[in-house]
């Protein structure tokens, strides 16, 4: 577990100086005036003209060189400071603890949705190998797998929020507000997990230790829970972990699509206004939780499969 620790530890320093330079250029790259941005983020765009984007200018030392304002950002970040944002003026911390409130509650529903939907399906395909239900599931993970976000997004909101008006199209303040947006991160989880779940499934009931279970005059259930779950449990849990980034893009697609008041939408306006300290923060701490939920998985792991220790060990 230590050494673990340590290693993702490393890889969270290394993510937040890389990421962090990373945005820094590519926002300095970016075509129009900074100072005209910021300030019609400010003001409004009718309300900004070339004196207001000055005075932007001059109190936020745009002048500067972009190597002063790099070496300015890396200090504050050895002090963890992100500093204050462009627009609002306050601090990176305060807007961000914010919106990744939501943004998390939002990921933590999509992905219990995801192995509400995904696992289950394949176990149940796996009963019968090359089956109809076989067959139906490949085909809905493959259609589900081959659609952008924003399609799925789309789809469903037109279904339950315009056609039944079941469900809210877009918004924030009830459970209701979470289903759409959640569902549409989670399809996408799960149409992958379907057939990783499937084929895990049907190379342990294809084992020896399994097959041997079975001779002994076990049910097909104590066969799974005492052989099958742990064995199946862990390609599964590693797919996840691995689609961790995916359901952290996902996050800023579907927030601005559902108009969901979390750090994707956040960002993609941060963008747009070219604040960049609140660009750098959120690319950050999207990263640093990215490394730290898969040092999570890892940990996770090595308690199902006491195996993955031994093989560290070595």
């Amino acid at each position: 577990m230590l050494k673990i620790v340590l290693k993702r530890l490393g890889q969270i320093v290394l993510v937040i100086w890389s990421v962090g330079s990373l945005t820094f250029i590519l926002t300095r790259v970016l075509p129009g005036d900074m100072a005209y941005r910021i300030a019609a983020s400010r003001y409004g765009y009718d309300q900004t003209d070339s004196f207001a984007a000055a005075a932007v200018r001059d109190e936020l030392q745009l002048d500067l060189s972009a190597w002063q304002h790099y070496m300015h950002w890396f200090g504050d970040l050895l002090q963890l400071k992100l500093g204050h944002s462009l627009v609002s003026g306050r601090t990176v911390w305060a807007e961000i603890s914010h919106q990744f409130g939501h943004t998390l509650s939002l990921a933590f529903v999509a992905l219990c949705f995801s192995l509400l939907l995904g696992p289950p399906l394949g176990l149940f395909a796996a009963r019968k190998p090359h089956g109809y239900i076989d067959h139906m599931t490949l085909l809905g993970s493959i259609l589900l797998r081959s659609l952008p976000t924003f399609v799925i997004g789309i789809g469903l909101m037109t279904l339950f929020a315009v056609k039944l008006n079941w469900l809210p199209a877009a918004g924030y303040g009830s459970l209701a507000h979470f289903i759409l947006p959640a569902l549409t991160l989670a399809f996408g989880l799960s149409a992958v997990s379907v057939r990783i779940s499937r084929h895990s499934m049907v190379a342990v009931m294809q084992s020896d230790y399994y097959q041997f279970a079975r001779l002994k005059g076990l049910s097909a259930w104590q066969c799974f829970r005492r052989h099958g779950l742990r064995n199946v449990a862990i390609p599964i849990l590693a797919y996840h972990s691995v689609q961790l980034i995916y359901l952290i893009e996902g996050v800023v697609i579907v927030e601005s699509l559902f108009a969901w008041p979390g750090s994707g939408h956040a960002l993609v306006h941060a963008v747009i206004a070219r604040d960049v300290p609140m660009i750098q923060g959120t690319a950050l701490v999207m990263g640093t939780i990215f490394v730290g939920l898969n040092m999570v998985v890892d940990m996770i792991s090595t308690v199902i499969d006491p195996r993955i220790k031994d093989k560290r060990a070595e």
